[in-house]
């Protein structure tokens, strides 16, 4: 693989941050950008929870110590407990209320619709390679932290107009620090605020050394129906050099017990492109993981950040730098390993099989609105009263206390907007879709410019014409989309089809000079 596509499957920094890649193709999903970032998602993620794209990403957890049955239709959502009792209330008095109003969230337009992601910032300690917008505290006021994520989450679905949530995604950090109480609290807001689907997918991100089994159990009990397990490695030595607080054993035992409890509901992170890792001994990881997995995983390729332990280590020559060609050969041959195991891969760095996508971060790949609830976290939505349709980026004050002393002031602790033009949302949808194996259909890009196709964009171009060709890109009936090769090498494809984009929007939109 080119040297210079590696991004494309980099660790999609999956909470605080912005899952979107730029337009590289990079996904940072911690850090604070007002345009594009990781996959998000990714995001994509070099974070203590390297899951899915958190924007979009993930963690672990677990004991064999609870072998109950799973919570009723965990699947389903189905919430047994005080706290579950009291969401479902919720629901159904909101659902009253809007049927009386004469509303109907279930068929609510793409406007009045979005994913809400909430980000927990604290974590146990601070991995070697994490950038993240995360903290380590002596103590933590999970009381005024619940109250402020409710506030939060209460304000921003009545400034975006947002009538139906989606799914649900709890972030950080490490979100499985926090009480199952918390996150009862913050679904049962959404459902009083919103119209919540009792099939909603309601994601959490989990450590496998802070959460036991009993602790999974309770978070099913509140609601969460899907986890994602920061595994990151099956080798002791590499956790260690990554500063995971885990064992290999620890994470199998976590992801026994999660499978027990949400069947079919569960991803895990593998990690590649380590300082000396070789593709024999990673390939052999990956085929361990196998025997234990679920139904998706997600592949990240390490991300040396500036400022990160593990940084520090490599710069001076004290670690060996991570090789791009190797960690390029070990993409390369997982994702084969994984399709001839049945997996799909449906994105860059995700994979599935049995139907189990990641319906959250479909969202961000399908630049639909998501709100960004918590300290550092981004969000993307169409304030009501803007006027026509100018899609915000917003990003939230970063520190957990001054985040906190915001929102009790103003109801919100939203310290940057930036409105997105019309060609920034393109560039975005074809970098976003073409991530996808779906790729960007016709009927999908017609939703962004429905003056400008497809086809008037890409369809006489020279160069994209030798991209097809070459088998990497293929246009046709359905849209845009890559080819199982051209996936591979994403950011090189957009090198040529981001210029042509550019090229073509502004030919389109400029208007003849007079006398020339």
């Amino acid at each position: 693989m080119d040297r210079r596509l590696r991004r494309a499957h980099q660790c999609p920094a999956g909470g605080a941050a912005d899952p979107r890649p730029g337009p590289s193709g990079r996904v940072d999903g911690r850090g604070a950008r007002s345009r594009s970032p990781p996959p998000s998602a990714p995001v994509a993620r070099s974070a203590c929870l390297c899951t899915a794209w958190r924007p979009g990403r993930g963690s672990a957890s677990g004991a064999a110590s609870c072998r109950r049955s799973p919570p009723a239709a965990v699947g389903a959502m189905a919430l047994p407990g005080a706290r579950a009792r009291g969401w479902a209330a919720a629901a159904k008095m909101a659902q009253r209320r809007r049927r009386a109003e004469g509303a109907s969230p279930s068929r609510a337009p793409r406007s009045q619709r979005a994913a809400l992601y909430v980000h927990w910032p604290y974590c146990e300690k601070r991995c070697s390679y994490c950038n993240f917008n995360k903290y380590i505290p002596r103590g933590v006021e999970e009381a005024a932290m619940r109250s402020c994520l409710v506030t939060e989450a209460q304000t921003l679905l009545q400034l975006s107009g947002v009538r139906r949530v989606d799914s649900v995604f709890f972030g950080g950090g490490t979100p499985s620090l926090a009480s199952p109480h918390t996150v009862a609290a913050v679904l049962e807001a959404v459902a009083q605020a919103a119209h919540l689907p009792a099939d909603s997918e309601v994601t959490l991100e989990v450590n496998p050394t802070s959460a036991p089994g009993s602790r999974l159990a309770a978070f099913g009990a509140a609601g969460v129906n899907r986890l994602s397990i920061g595994l990151q490695s099956l080798d002791d030595t590499e956790l260690r050099l990554l500063g995971r607080t885990h064992s290999a054993n620890d994470a199998l035992r976590t992801l026994a017990e999660a499978r027990h409890l949400f069947p079919g509901r569960v991803s895990v992170d593998l990690m590649l492109g380590l300082p000396a890792q070789q593709v024999g001994p990673w390939l052999g990881q990956l085929q361990e993981l196998l025997r234990h997995c679920d139904d998706h995983i997600s592949l990240y390729q390490l991300s040396l950040e500036r400022g990160t332990a593990l940084f520090t280590q490599v710069q001076p020559g004290a670690l060996p730098a991570p090789d791009p060609e190797l960690a390029a050969e070990m993409y390369q041959e997982g994702r084969a390993v994984l399709r001839e195991a049945g997996f799909r891969q449906y994105e860059v760095s995700n994979f599935a099989r049995n139907g189990a996508l990641s319906t959250h971060n479909w969202t961000y790949w399908q630049c639909g609105q998501y709100l960004g609830v918590g300290p550092g976290a981004h969000g993307r939505f169409m304030p009501q009263g803007v006027g026509g349709h100018i899609q915000e980026a917003r990003i939230q004050t970063l520190e957990p206390d001054n985040w906190m002393k915001e929102v009790m002031l103003f109801g919100h602790g939203t310290r940057k907007r930036v409105p997105l033009g019309e060609l920034e949302l393109l560039e975005e949808v074809l970098a976003m879709g073409l991530r996808t194996d779906v790729g960007i259909t016709h009927q999908h890009w017609q939703q962004f410019e429905p003056q400008l196709t497809l086809w008037d964009v890409f369809g006489a171009s020279t160069e994209v014409k030798v991209l097809l060709e070459q088998g990497l890109l293929l246009l046709d009936h359905r849209g845009l989309r890559c080819s199982w090769e051209g996936l591979a090498v994403l950011d090189s494809l957009l090198l040529t089809l981001l210029p042509r984009l550019q090229e073509s929007w502004l030919q389109s939109t400029s208007s003849p000079v007079p006398g020339g």
